[in-house]
């Protein structure tokens, strides 16, 4: 048996940040309550935070005035031992791609069912549900306590449109999209645009033609063209009434845009 900064150091030493109550009793030894007791006591002194109840991750120096790892750090590991398919997702995601203009407040991340925030320190997860999760485009990216699973920009570019309430609105999608631009591949635009509602490709076309220059919107026009049946209002909580339309896109311009250059 030895104590549990012990353990912690051991477990830091080996390139491992995360571990759960049970991982550290076995670990430790002895009676679960005092080791548990003896984990509270480095949370209270800055040495570990819990971002969940029984999950602790170790927070070295660099970290301490958040008082967390980041939520890109821990994330995939606690939902992982959930066993909880996810991405980051959003304004998260298009930071990560280098369309870093609209800062995120928190970790925005995909999931297929509620799920409440996570607050560790000052670092702040925020949930959404996408129920076809497995279906999204993603890739998988480095961080410096393991891989992370993102929106690929296709996928973020279209989930930035569907859920651009909690983008900041479409004056922030827009302007994140004119960055993210460089990265879509128009083919995988389609092929993404596919999995998702019609009205989310409309808008994304249309929001990409004002925002962005480069020609990317060929084969999702195409798309648009082939299968919208409806117009849709460019925003979804306007009216339409007196709204302008864009034939390309078949969209109900309800909405004045102002992309931040």
């Amino acid at each position: 048996m030895y104590g549990a900064r012990a353990y912690i150091r051991d477990l830091v030493e080996r390139g491992r940040y995360h571990f759960t109550a049970e991982e550290a009793v076995r670990g430790v030894g002895g009676a679960r309550n005092s080791v548990v007791r003896a984990l509270h006591r480095l949370v209270a002194k800055g040495d570990l935070a819990t971002p969940q109840r029984g999950f602790y991750v170790a927070v070295p120096p660099e970290y301490r005035s958040l008082g967390c790892l980041p939520g890109e750090q821990f994330i995939p590991q606690l939902l992982e031992r959930a066993d909880e398919p996810y991405h980051v997702t959003l304004l998260s995601a298009a930071q990560l791609h280098g369309a870093a203009h609209q800062r995120p407040q928190s970790l925005q991340v995909m999931l297929k069912r509620p799920r409440p925030p996570i607050e560790c320190g000052k670092v702040r997860i925020d949930f959404y549900v996408r129920r076809d999760l497995e279906r999204a485009g993603i890739v998988t990216m480095n961080t410096p306590r393991g891989l992370v699973r993102v929106a690929s920009p296709e996928t973020t570019a279209l989930e930035l449109v569907g859920y651009e309430s909690q983008a900041g609105g479409l004056d922030a999608v827009a302007t994140v999209l004119r960055e993210l631009a460089e990265k879509l591949d128009p083919e995988i635009l389609v092929q993404e645009a596919v999995k998702l509602p019609l009205a989310w490709a409309q808008r994304l076309g249309f929001l990409l033609d004002l925002a962005a220059s480069g020609g990317i919107t060929g084969p999702l026009q195409q798309y648009v063209r082939e299968h919208a049946r409806r117009v849709a209002p460019l925003d979804p909580s306007a009216s339409r009434t007196g709204a302008g339309r864009s034939r390309p896109w078949k969209i109900a311009i309800n909405a004045d845009i102002e992309v931040d250059f």
